[in-house]
């Protein structure tokens, strides 16, 4: 049998330098609680992303739900329904409203043009997602927080070590938040993080991940826990010296799809943003079903016949799901790019292990299917 061709795979490092690490955690005998690695971890990731307030958290739902609550957030915020549901769920267990606005077509992101439309009375933030690590049109989007008084908060969770212009756009915004989970680009196995502008805000952020406690005796709101672990930290530390080499081998297999897919018609990727430095976190495709002769959904099949696991990713739209599919801004109408692109999308496999042998063989049976 052929070996399985996964849509990714987790950045593992060393396991005998992994082990120098908890063979340390095992005589500190600080297992969790802001220990050692913890506090090394968010200061190495200030200075590689640059950024200046990091606090990691356990995973990046709970970093979503807490940020929610540090800038006091309610009523209804703007978003996108092109996204995991973890940004919609965040909403929910916040006792607010998401209010669906549509997409861009070449970059996946939330349509800034149609916020504005979207806002009333209620709206207090926008949450727009930074869709496979493409920048959202800051610029746009903040002109529009600021002329109605509303927060953002950005959904990074593809966004690692991501930069446009030689910034990190980890900077827009209120706050950003992070995933470290296994499959994303860089992680901790599970975790999150907040990139917030104050050692103020950071210091309120720490507070809402530990249970709302300041100090020993005192709690002064009511927390949560969310804290990373000392292991996470430790492996998030050693995986930290591969990333660079990671994302260069990445970006190697994502020429060489481009340089085979411009040669299917019926198969289109986004194209980059100049000025972007990207993760390459995903490569993802959309197929046209009536120029390439067969569905996304036919061709999602044929690639799994021959052991290749891709993702639909998103599919289906968050909009479509039980608890959200009843509100106005979900109709499918409201939403015609996203349910194209949802409609038509695959993630092709992309990760650091990806060999060009392997693009070659999803190269081919791209094209072989090609009727």
């Amino acid at each position: 049998m052929d070996k399985q061709i996964k849509v990714t795979t987790p950045l593992l490092p060393p396991l005998e330098e992994f082990n120098v690490y908890l063979q340390d955690i095992w005589s500190r005998k600080w297992l969790t609680n802001n220990g050692y690695y913890h506090e090394l971890l968010e200061k190495e990731l200030c200075r590689y992303l640059q950024v200046e307030h990091f606090s990691l958290f356990s995973n990046g739902t709970l970093a979503l739900i807490t940020a929610l609550q540090a800038l006091q957030i309610s009523g209804e915020v703007i978003t996108t329904p092109y996204s995991f549901v973890a940004t919609t769920h965040a909403l929910w267990w916040n006792g607010i409203k998401p209010i669906f606005v549509d997409i861009e077509p070449n970059t996946c992101n939330i349509n800034p043009d149609k916020i504005e439309a979207a806002i009333t009375e209620k709206t207090t933030a926008i949450m727009p997602v930074h869709v496979y690590g493409n920048p959202c049109n800051h610029e746009k989007i903040q002109k529009i927080a600021d002329k109605y008084n509303l927060k953002i908060i950005y959904d990074a969770a593809h966004a690692f070590a991501v930069t446009q212009n030689e910034h990190s756009i980890l900077r827009y915004g209120d706050l950003s938040i992070l995933s470290f989970h296994a499959t994303k680009t860089y992680s901790t196995i599970e975790g999150g993080a907040i990139i917030c502008h104050s050692e103020e805000m950071k210091r309120h952020i720490d507070n809402l991940k530990n249970f709302g406690f300041r100090g020993e005796t005192v709690v002064e709101e009511p927390g949560i826990n969310a804290k990373l672990n000392e292991v996470q930290a430790a492996y998030g530390l050693a995986s930290l010296k591969y990333i660079d080499d990671a994302i260069q081998k990445r970006k190697k297999r994502a020429e060489q799809y481009r340089e085979i897919i411009d040669k299917i018609s019926g198969i289109s990727y986004l194209q980059e943003i100049e000025g972007v430095k990207y993760n390459y976190s995903y490569f993802a495709v959309m197929i046209d079903e009536k120029t390439y002769g067969i569905s996304r959904d036919e061709l999602y099949d044929k690639l799994k016949e021959e052991n290749i696991f891709g993702r639909r990713y998103f599919y289906p739209l968050i909009s479509t799901f039980k608890p959200y599919k009843s509100l106005p801004s979900a109709k499918p109408e409201n939403l015609p790019i996203a349910t194209r692109v949802a409609d038509s999308v695959i993630c092709l496999p992309m990760h650091h292990e990806l060999t060009e042998k392997d693009v070659i063989k999803i190269g081919t049976i791209l094209q072989r299917n090609k009727l």
